[in-house]
């Protein structure tokens, strides 16, 4: 006797009851690009329906998360000057700093992450301290260091390292612990791939390196064994959620940490994925919404706790009908 698993199927109330992997606004951080300047809310060309937002007009920004129902934010600073060593990046007016003490007074529940790197801040263009054109690991780390630390003090709740030096884990660790924030938690990009899909933030955050590539920090795009040992160092140095990026093309690394570690996992669905989805619905030839929606569930599928989606607003909407 064959089975009948269409039974399952006949009709959408029998399929919610039988629904494996269910999405909810709980699921979705929304990144964010905050720049100097005033009455700012300019969009992004390559990412429509995205905004360069000024400090000073966060609030119709921060009306919109709470309405959607997002519970996070991660915040990406354009600063308006930039040198060797990204000095805004640690400044106690800096343009991440001043956002996330905007964003913590218009709303204190509001879970706010920070992006801790120096690819927006630097002249280069690279994410960290350059030594005869190449990005000088144990350097770097005492800089990434200052960065996260600089932004607790403004108020963050969750630091992001993202430049993947080796130590920096640790470093931030110890410097935030050292200084009085032991709450303050680590998401740390354990796993970011030197990937093709990151071209349309490197527009958005204005952070294209200025000679070279960043493939000598960032991962293989062919490798999955080594972003394992990656995400192990990473939490032994102290990573409170481990982090996978890009998502849609690295769904079976996703698997792996999920399978591997007893750890919240995030899935950092990038802008190039979200920018082709766009731009097929607008030529018509997908369905935005059921596009999305499909990425965004076959990632929480494959094992991802949190979902940094582009999509985080639209995606809350869907949820309810909207």
């Amino acid at each position: 006797m064959f089975r009948r698993h269409r039974r399952l199927r006949e009709n959408s109330t029998i399929r919610s009851l039988v629904r494996e992997t269910v999405l909810t606004p709980n699921d979705f951080i929304y990144p964010i690009f905050v720049t100097e300047g005033e009455n700012i809310k300019k969009e992004i060309e390559s990412m429509p329906d995205n905004y360069h937002w000024s400090v000073d007009r966060l609030h119709e920004l921060v009306q919109q998360i709470s309405k959607a129902g997002v519970k996070g934010v991660m915040v990406f600073g354009l600063p308006d000057h930039k040198d060797e060593i990204g000095t805004s990046a640690f400044e106690e007016d800096g343009i991440v700093q001043k956002a996330v003490r905007e964003i913590k007074e218009l709303a204190p529940d509001l879970l706010v992450i920070t992006d801790v790197c120096m690819c927006e801040y630097t002249s280069h263009g690279h994410c960290g301290i350059l030594k005869n054109k190449r990005v000088d690991n144990d350097e770097t780390i005492k800089y990434i260091a200052e960065i996260a630390l600089s932004h607790a003090k403004a108020g963050a709740d969750m630091v992001a390292p993202s430049d993947m030096m080796d130590g920096r884990v640790q470093a931030i660790r110890n410097t935030l612990d050292e200084n009085g924030y032991k709450d303050v938690s680590i998401m740390a990009y354990s796993a970011k791939y030197a990937s093709a899909f990151f071209g349309p933030f490197r527009e958005a955050a204005d952070s294209a390196p200025q000679f070279g590539d960043r493939k000598g920090y960032q991962m293989d795009p062919a490798n999955i064994r080594e972003a394992m040992l990656e995400i192990e160092d990473d939490i032994n140095e102290g990573a409170d959620i481990i982090m996978v990026k890009p998502a849609m093309s690295y769904l079976d690394v996703i698997r792996w940490a999920r399978d591997k570690f007893n750890y919240p996992v995030a899935a950092y669905s990038v802008s190039g994925e979200y920018a082709m989805i766009k731009a097929a619905g607008k030529l018509g030839v997908i369905d935005e919404k059921a596009t999305a929606m499909e990425v965004l569930v076959s990632l929480k599928r494959a094992g991802a706790d949190i979902i940094i989606t582009y999509f985080a607003l639209d995606a809350c909407h869907w949820l309810r009908g909207e």
